[in-house]
Formats: C-alpha cells, structure tokens, sequence
C-alpha cells in the first residue's frame, strides 16, 4: 500500500474527495490527466466520489468520463467492486439513479475480493452481486429499483447461495426478513418452475434448511410461522417421532449384547451374533457419518448443539473403538477389556440422544450439553491447576517419609488421586497422627478445602444454575428446532418411500402441480376489536376514536 500514492496525493482524487466539481471539469479537460488511474486498492476518481456520498462530484465525473460507471476495483481485497456496489450499500438513492440512468450494469459486475469471501473470520459476506448488496443493506426502494433495472432475483455466489441463503446469514435478522419478502414478492411476477426459496446452494441446503442449521436464535422464529410449524408439526407426529424412536431399538441391542459372559466354545452363539451385528453397524455408521462431515465441515458437524453436535462425536467416536475392537480381536493384542468398557460408556451415553424425540427430556438433553461443554470444562480447567498446585506441595513433603505410613501419598500419581478424591469428598482427610507430620500439611490442607471445595465448587453451581435458566428460557424454541433438525436427518438418512407426500395437489382446485397445506384464517380477533370500538363509540363518542 505503500508504493501507491494516497488520495491527496492524486488530484482528481482530491477534486473527488472535496466534491469540488470546478476542478474535475478542469482536470478532466487536461489532456494529461488519467482518468483511469489508481488508488491504493485499486480505485478510480468514481469510486472515491461515490464512497463520500458526494453526489455532484460523482455526476462531474460520470458526465465527464462515463467510461468510469462500470470499472470495477482491481486490488486483491476488494476485486469486482463497482461505484454501484458501493452507492447501494451506502444506501444513496439519488447516486444509485444516476449510476442506473448513466449505464450502470446491474447484472454482470461481481465482486470476488476477499474481503467479500465468506470465511472464518471474516467481517463481511454479502455475496457477489449489486443485487445482493442491496438486498443486505435492507432499503426496499433501492432493491426494487435494481430489480426494475434488470437485475435478476435468481443470482447465485461462488458457493451457489441465491440472495435468500444470503440473507439468512446475515446478523440483522429484522432487516433480512423484510428484504426475503420483497425478494419472494417480486420472484413471484416471474412464475418461474421452482420457487426461489426452493432454490439449494452448491451443498444441497435450502434457506430453510440452512437456517435451521445455523441454529442462531434469532433465524428460529421462522418457525413459529403457522404454516411452517404446521408442515413440522405434520411431518413429525405422523411419522418422524415413530421412525426416531425405533431408530433407538437397535441402539440400545448392540450395548445390551456385550453383557452375557464372553464366550468360551462355539455353542456360546447369542454374543458372537451380537458382535457380528455390533461390527456391521459401527462401518455403517462410519458411512453414513463421514460423507456428512466431508460435505458439511468438521468444525460446523460437531459444533451445532441444537442439530446434535457433541452426539455426533460420541457415535464416530464408538464406531471407530468397535472397528478398533475387531482388529485388537483378529491380532490377539492385549488390552481388549479396556477399549469395550470404553466403548460401552459412549454406546449408552449416545442412548441420550434419542431423547429429543420426547418433548419433556429433549430440552434437557441440550441443558446437559451446554454445562459439559461449557460450564464443567471450565470448572475441570481451574480444578486441574488447583490439584496440581496441592498435589506436587503435599508430595514434596511426604516424599521423605516412609511409603507405607500414608499410604494415600506414597507416590506423586497416588497423591493427585487422592486430593481429587478429597476434592469431591470421597474420602476423609488423609492425616496420620501416630507420625510426626509438619505443621505445613495442616495449611495446605485448610487452604485447599477452602479453594477447591467451597470456591470451585460453588462457582460450579452458580454456573450451572445460570446455564439451566438460559436454556429454560429458550424450552419451546429448542424443541421446536431439535424436531426440525431431526426431522431434516431422517428424510436425508431413509428412503424416500417411508415419507409419503404431506398436502393437496394445487391440480385439484385448478392450481399449478403443486402441493399446498391447509391454512384456515379466522376472523375472531377482528370481530372483537369491532366490537371494542363500538364500546368506546358508545362511551366517548365517535370524534374521540
């Protein structure tokens, strides 16, 4: 940036910046003026005018140069970006009808720069087209006025994602969902085949099914929209919570087949059977798994607690162990024992998700998930460093007595168990008094109680009563969301027969082959608040309503 020359450094630049109109007559008027040259990010004049809303200027420029209208930016960052790109987003309707009226392309430009690119920390994603800028900036007259100029609804990003996947992404949800409108309203006069909101981006996902999966509280609202929550609502009691919770059957059998004895002869048959089956279902789930975590991304599969996230860890997590415990079993290697009893934790653990098929325990499930994964592995981080702390002082001090006189110190690993145990009270304070014992221990001792059983440990519970009045707070939208989720998985995961079409054919009343649900509007609340306005006609008289 440093080899370019700044702005003030520029006089038409300047002329621009000032709004001073005189002087980018005169400059443009001056043979040796460049009227393509750049800034430091690869802007013209135009784009410098247009950037300070200076309006006079940016008409000066555009009459005296119109070759300036489409030039794009041409510096790495900001690639593709247009004087248009810029006025729409500073939301100047006056700038964005001159540009329009003087040429201005609003379907070709695209912006590829980085700082546009959605990525992990990133500032800024508002997709690639005029279109799409306009529509994050959330001004109507200015989305519609693109749209009339040719601009079309129908426009897709590197990423496939069309405006409405754009949109849903965005963090101001009320502007968003007042641009999905507009966007959906003037989609409509086209009468294209499919609906744009129908529309999937290149990994397959719909804007409903990428707002679902986003899991941000805000993007769940749209489903307390009574067409949306009824077309959930049918396909989940009729056949989603009946599929879900079969699912649960096969689960709870291949932990249940591992706790007869292990067999000794061949007649032993029932768990050889199990494992065989065990076996089977760990290299199913691992197919089944893998494709989705490669398509969706490790980070965004594991991370999403409302769609099951940490769930999905155990599940890979046990079916590698089982696919381990085979091996281990064809090699003879040791250490078999140890690897099934992990394997039977995660097997029954993953019981739980099966939870969310139940109205009353899947709020809780997540309750759990969040104090896991948030409040108790902070409370484990400040409990190791605390343990470590006592433990290697107490050892210090014992290290030279007798290894058989306490026996609850007689090595440094011994000693951080037993603090631990001490911690959560499992055991009473081990203090021989026949030997002579250091009046250190006795501060030791004290402190550490006082830190790590009344602080930690307290702290531990106010976090977590924090935890369950948030998630309290969200019950019903929780629910509701795990059902989507849930509901989303099963169509993607079982074949398509097992899901009849939920509707009516738009055929039958003269419609397009279309399926449409039943929405029946009554007219009560309007009926009341006649019925109020003729109380207080009644009352007051009619001037005072």
């Amino acid at each position: 940036l440093m080899s370019f020359p700044s702005i003030n450094d520029i006089p038409l630049f300047y002329a621009a910046k000032k709004n001073s109109t005189g002087c980018i007559k005169k400059l443009l008027s001056c043979a040796s003026t460049n009227i393509f040259e750049r800034g430091a990010l690869g802007e013209t004049a135009l784009h410098v005018a247009v950037m300070n809303d200076n309006q006079d200027a940016a008409v000066a420029l555009m009459d005296g140069a119109p070759e300036l209208i489409n030039e794009p930016m041409t510096s790495e960052l900001f690639q593709g970006v247009t004087p248009l790109h810029i006025a729409v987003v500073n939301q100047n309707i006056n700038l964005v009808s001159h540009l329009i009226s003087r040429g201005g392309d609003v379907s070709t430009p695209r912006v590829t720069g980085l700082y546009f690119r959605k990525r992990i920390g990133g500032l800024l994603y508002c997709g690639e087209h005029i279109l799409s800028f306009a529509a994050c900036a959330g001004n109507e007259d200015i989305i519609s006025m693109v749209i009339d100029a040719g601009a079309s609804t129908r426009v897709q990003d590197y990423r496939g994602n069309t405006l409405l996947h754009i949109l849903v992404l965005q963090p101001n949800k009320t502007i968003a969902c007042q641009a999905i409108d507009l966007i959906l309203t003037r989609d409509a006069e086209l009468d294209q085949p499919v609906p744009l909101d129908m529309v999937p981006n290149y990994r397959g996902l719909t804007p409903f099914k990428l707002a679902a999966k986003e899991g941000n509280i805000v993007a769940r609202r749209i489903l307390e929209v009574t067409p949306v929550r009824q077309l959930v609502s049918l396909k989940w009691n009729l056949y989603g919570k009946h599929y879900f919770r079969r699912l649960n059957l096969p689960r709870v059998a291949s932990c249940s087949v591992f706790l007869p004895e292990s067999y000794v002869t061949y007649e032993d048959s029932l768990r050889l059977a199990g494992e065989v089956i065990s076996i089977l279902g760990a290299l199913l789930i691992l197919l089944l798994e893998i494709p989705d975590i490669l398509r969706v991304g490790a980070r965004r599969y594991f991370g999403q607690t409302a769609l099951g996230g940490p769930f999905h860890v155990i599940l890979i997590s046990y079916a590698c162990l089982v696919v381990l415990l085979c091996v281990f079993r064809a090699c003879e290697v040791q250490g078999e024992a140890e690897v099934m009893a992990v394997c039977l934790v995660l097997g029954w653990c993953n019981v739980m998700f099966f939870a969310r098929g139940f109205e009353m325990l899947g709020p809780y499930v997540i309750m759990i998930q969040k104090i896991i994964f948030g409040d108790l592995t902070k409370f484990m981080w400040l409990s190791f460093i605390v343990l470590i702390g006592f433990s290697t002082s107490l050892w210090m001090v014992y290290m030279t007595q007798e290894p058989d006189a306490i026996p609850s110190y007689r090595s440094f690993p011994i000693t951080l168990f037993s603090q631990f145990e001490l911690s959560v009270g499992l055991i009473d304070l081990p203090v021989e008094h026949t030997i002579f014992t250091p009046p250190i221990v006795h501060v030791l001792h004290c402190t550490f109680s006082v830190v790590s059983y009344i602080l930690l440990l307290n702290l531990l519970i106010a976090m977590m009563s924090d935890t369950h009045w948030r998630v309290a707070q969200e019950r019903d939208e929780l629910w509701r969301t795990q059902v989507v989720a849930t509901t989303l998985m099963l169509e993607r995961r079982l074949p398509r027969c097992l899901w009849p079409r939920l509707g009516v054919c738009g055929l039958n009343y003269g419609l397009k082959e279309r399926w449409y649900l039943r929405y029946k509007i009554t007219a009560r609340p309007r009926k009341r608040s006649f019925k109020k306005k003729k109380k207080l006609n009644a009352k007051y008289g009619s001037r005072h309503i």
